[in-house]
């Protein structure tokens, strides 16, 4: 897809065509369940529908990216994720499944929390890539935590059980529990949404970033508590993690916090491939 601009040369007119920007998303895992018949013995990869939508809504292509395995159709050799890096305009890192306490050096406090090892590979090389290509990255929650891991931070594995005094992080509300965030001054999200004290985001995590990893700052925090809610890269790639969902937010959602000026920043580097 192309948009066209008509532009006027001293001798003739022509047309421009404006190369329309294609953004990677990563991959949701299924994995088979034991037992399981037709699909449910198969691995499947697919997305949420609300994040793919949310940045379609700027007229940019989006691209799920599928893990590369070594036991499926296609040989590791022939396809890479670098190939992916290298094709597409920007990634974004969806949420989902717990990131595995073994990739910041620890062990699963309880079964349930033991993650997706599978994914969590994948999509750290997936970043990896990206940012060895040069290309903006943007997580959303399980993003975000993935982001932090990758750069040699840890986790809460259960922010309820490891920080009681905490507000409530997660609740049966789903994409309709709210609660309020600080901007950090003179940070990137301060000057894309303004100064205002507080903003309500819709965010549903049990999982938490607990020490920053290298290269990264904290763009946002909890009211009330201080948990990290957002955080950006120091060097030269555009590099965001957000713990909450934007593209949760709907039009009647008025008291909540419009991403849409992040969205277009990426897209922007996307665009440059680099910080504005």
């Amino acid at each position: 897809m192309n948009h066209l601009a008509d532009c006027v040369h001293p001798d003739r007119e022509f047309i421009i065509m404006k190369r329309t920007l294609k953004i990677g998303l990563s991959a949701r895992l299924a994995h088979p369940r034991p037992g399981g018949k037709g699909l449910e013995s198969k691995t499947l990869q697919y997305l949420e529908q609300s994040v793919a939508q949310w940045i379609m809504a700027r007229d940019v292509l989006v691209f799920m990216v599928p893990s590369v395995t070594q036991d499926g159709l296609l040989n590791r050799s022939a396809i890479r994720l670098s190939d992916y890096a290298k094709s597409l305009d920007g990634l974004v890192l969806q949420g989902g499944a717990d990131v595995d306490p073994a990739a910041y050096g620890e062990e699963a406090m309880k079964p349930e929390w033991a993650g997706d090892r599978t994914r969590d590979m994948y999509e750290m090389e997936l970043l990896h890539e990206f940012l060895e290509d040069g290309k903006p990255v943007l997580g959303i929650c399980r993003g975000a935590q993935l982001i932090n891991v990758a750069m040699g931070g840890s986790l809460y594995q259960d922010i309820a059980t490891q920080l009681p005094e905490a507000i409530t992080h997660v609740a049966d509300a789903y994409d309709q529990h709210v609660h309020d965030i600080v901007l950090e001054a003179g940070g990137l999200l301060e000057k894309r949404l303004g100064s205002a004290a507080q903003r309500k985001v819709i965010s549903i995590h049990h999982q938490g970033i607990r020490t920053l990893g290298r290269d990264l700052v904290v763009e946002a925090r909890a009211a009330g508590d201080g948990m990290i809610e957002a955080i950006r890269g120091t060097g030269r790639n555009f590099l965001l993690g957000l713990q909450w969902h934007p593209e949760f937010r709907r039009p009647s959602d008025t008291d909540v916090l419009d991403c849409l000026p992040l969205l277009e920043a990426f897209l922007d580097a996307s665009r440059r491939r680099g910080w504005l």
